[in-house]
C-alpha cells in the first residue's frame, strides 16, 4: 500500500495544547517536514520564546533553547556563531514577541544578515496573554484591549514587518505566506525549506511570515477564522516575496 502521508521524524508524539483551529500545528508539521528531508534534525536547533509557541520544546525532536520574550534572534545569534558550521538555527515567533518586545532584536539581525532562520506567526493578535491588541492588529480590530476596534488615530497603524525588513539592505530572503488552504500550505512548505537552503548555503538572514489564525481570541469558529484570514487578513498583509537577493542577483 502507498505511503500517502507520514508523521516527520522531527515531530514528536507529544499532542499539540494548541486551540482548535488554531494553524500553529500546521507550521510546526511543515518546520519537521522540511527538517527531515534536508536531514538536518541532528543538527538543528530550534529557539523558543514567549507566547503561544512557548512549548515549541515539546514538539520538535531536534534540541530547542526557551528564550526570554522577544530575545529569540538574539538567542540565536549566540548559538549560531559558536558554531556556524554545525549548527542550524531557527527562531519561532508570534507576532507580539517578534514585532513588539523584540523588535530591535529582529531588525538588527536582519540589518546585520545573521545567518538564522526567523519562522514568524502573524495571528494579529495577543494569543498566550489573553487576546491583546497586537503590533500587527487590524484597523478596527477588536481585542480585549481595543473593545471598541484598534483606533489608528489613538494607537497608530499596523506594522508589517516583511515591508519593513526589506528596506534594510542586510537580509537575505524575506517571504510572507499563509495556511489557510491546500495551496497556500504547499507554498508555506517551499518557502520555509528555501529559508532553511538559504542558512546551509551560508546566505545570511531568512524569514518567513505566516498569516495565521487565533479562533478563541478572535471570538470565531475554526472555519469563519480561515475566511477572515482569506478576506480581512491577506488584503491588508499581502502574500509574495518582499525581498531575494540571490533571485535578484540572478536576474541581473
Amino acid at each position: 500500500m502507498a505511503v500517502v502521508f507520514d508523521k516527520p521524524h522531527a515531530l514528536t508524539d507529544a499532542p499539540l495544547h494548541y486551540c482548535p483551529g488554531c494553524t500553529h500545528g500546521i507550521v510546526h508539521r511543515l518546520v519537521a517536514e522540511v527538517i527531515d528531508e534536508l536531514g538536518i534534525e541532528g543538527r538543528t536547533i530550534g529557539i523558543a520564546p514567549v507566547g503561544c509557541s512557548v512549548m515549541a520544546y515539546n514538539y520538535f525532536n531536534c534540541d530547542v533553547i526557551e528564550a526570554a520574550h522577544g530575545r529569540a534572534p538574539a538567542v540565536a545569534t549566540g548559538v549560531k556563531r559558536s558554531d556556524p558550521e554545525n549548527h542550524v538555527v531557527f527562531t519561532y515567533q508570534g507576532d507580539g514577541d517578534l514585532a513588539s518586545i523584540g523588535m530591535a532584536e529582529t531588525v538588527h539581525a536582519a540589518a546585520r544578515n545573521e545567518n538564522i532562520t526567523v519562522i514568524f506567526i502573524n495571528n494579529a493578535i495577543y494569543g498566550m496573554t489573553g487576546g491583546q491588541m497586537a503590533p500587527t492588529s487590524l484597523p478596527g480590530q477588536v481585542t480585549q484591549t481595543s473593545p471598541y476596534g484598534r483606533d489608528t488615530n489613538h494607537c497608530g497603524f499596523p506594522i508589517k514587518v516583511c515591508e519593513m525588513l526589506s528596506n534594510l539592505d542586510g537580509p537575505e530572503y524575506l517571504e510572507r505566506v499563509t495556511v489557510n488552504n491546500v495551496k497556500n500550505v504547499r507554498a508555506a512548505k517551499k518557502a520555509i525549506k528555501k529559508a532553511f537552503q538559504n542558512q546551509l548555503d551560508g546566505k545570511g538572514f531568512s524569514l518567513v511570515e505566516v498569516v495565521s489564525t487565533c479562533p478563541t481570541n478572535w471570538g470565531m469558529t475554526p472555519e469563519a477564522a480561515l475566511k477572515w484570514v482569506e478576506e480581512k487578513m491577506i488584503p491588508y498583509y499581502p502574500l509574495g516575496v518582499y525581498k531575494d537577493r540571490s533571485a535578484e542577483k540572478e536576474a541581473e
